[in-house]
């Protein structure tokens, strides 16, 4: 069993808008509305692979009732902490005639001290017995950034792994409460180092900071691949995950997929890390192929696999 916890947890709305502009009037040729937030989409991801997986975290007002429908309808076992206050509702922008896309993110609901606790008490509750517990998302206003911190010492004293996908103050304080896993992307872990990245060698040194800092696996995903350091009988290994060149429908909830799929592949099925690094990439360039955060096509997935390549680096160049 996977715990996912979602702190932050949304209604996430993709509009797909040809020839997208500011300030302009536009028609929408696609909509599709999901229950979201990263670790949403990281339990999706698990569901789809066939992996035991319930989705928990925080979920308030009307909104927050239409999140837990939305993940009951798709036979995702679920067991959220109610609050007050109003979950909030996200919305992406795809425009396929430039390949980009504009995310608008509300700030979310005000949580009182003690929906924070009635979490952690249902958190040390259902993640007996688990296997890991994903912490992923931003955390809601007026939270302390070291709260996932805090989550990370506790679990980690009652002997379970945990893996850790956030931002900013939130993701310093984290990783030094040394989660098994951390996820991020190249612009999070650039903010980490204090410089941009342009080659192999600035992204091993980032793999390389986020580990040193307490951290023992590493993912950084970018627009074009994966960087990797794992730790592995008592050694550490880095490399580049290349997947095929691809044309992009969204790329909105990929790290989470490719998130959702290493940890099926190596934490729960036991496969050789190169083999769980494939799966990773495959399966987060498959949801590209999509709308909606957390979905993709296991079949294209296995399609993709065997194009990805796997390059390892040596950490001492």
């Amino acid at each position: 069993m996977i715990i996912t916890v979602t702190m932050n947890a949304a209604i996430d709305r993709t509009l797909t808008v040809p020839n997208f502009r500011g300030g302009q009037r536009h028609r929408a040729s696609q909509g599709l509305s999901l229950a979201g937030g990263k670790g949403i989409n990281v339990a999706r991801t698990l569901k789809r692979l066939g992996v035991p997986v319930v989705a928990t975290g925080l979920a308030g007002g009307r909104t927050g009732e239409r999140i837990i429908e939305e993940l009951t309808n798709e036979a995702i076992l679920n067991d959220f902490a109610r609050i007050g206050d109003e979950s909030r509702t996200s919305t992406a922008v795809v425009d396929p005639t430039s390949g980009t896309h504009t995310e608008i993110y509300e700030w979310g609901p005000v949580v009182r001290p003690e929906e924070l606790e009635t979490l952690a008490e249902k958190l040390r509750y259902l993640s007996r017995g688990a296997e890991l517990v994903v912490l992923s998302g931003s955390l809601p206003r007026a939270v302390d950034d070291g709260y996932y911190g805090e989550l990370i010492r506790d679990l980690l004293r009652r002997g379970l792994r945990v893996a850790l996908d956030v931002e900013g103050g939130p993701l310093l304080h984290g990783i030094e409460a040394e989660p098994t896993l951390v996820s991020t992307t190249q612009a999070e872990a650039e903010a980490i180092v204090g410089q941009e990245f342009h080659d192999e060698q600035d992204f091993l040194l980032g793999v390389e900071t986020i580990a040193e800092r307490g951290a023992r696996n590493v993912i950084i995903n970018y627009d074009l691949g994966i960087f990797a350091l794992a730790r592995e009988d008592k050694r550490e290994r880095c490399f580049h995950i290349v997947p095929p060149e691809i044309e992009v429908v969204s790329a909105v909830g990929a790290g989470d997929v490719a998130l959702g799929a290493f940890i099926a592949a190596r934490i729960v099925e036991e496969q050789p890390l190169e083999d769980a690094l494939r799966a990773a990439a495959a399966a987060g360039w498959a949801s590209k192929l999509e709308l909606g955060a957390g979905r993709f096509d296991p079949r294209e997935a296995a399609r993709l696999a065997p194009e990805v390549q796997i390059i390892e680096l040596d950490p001492s160049e």
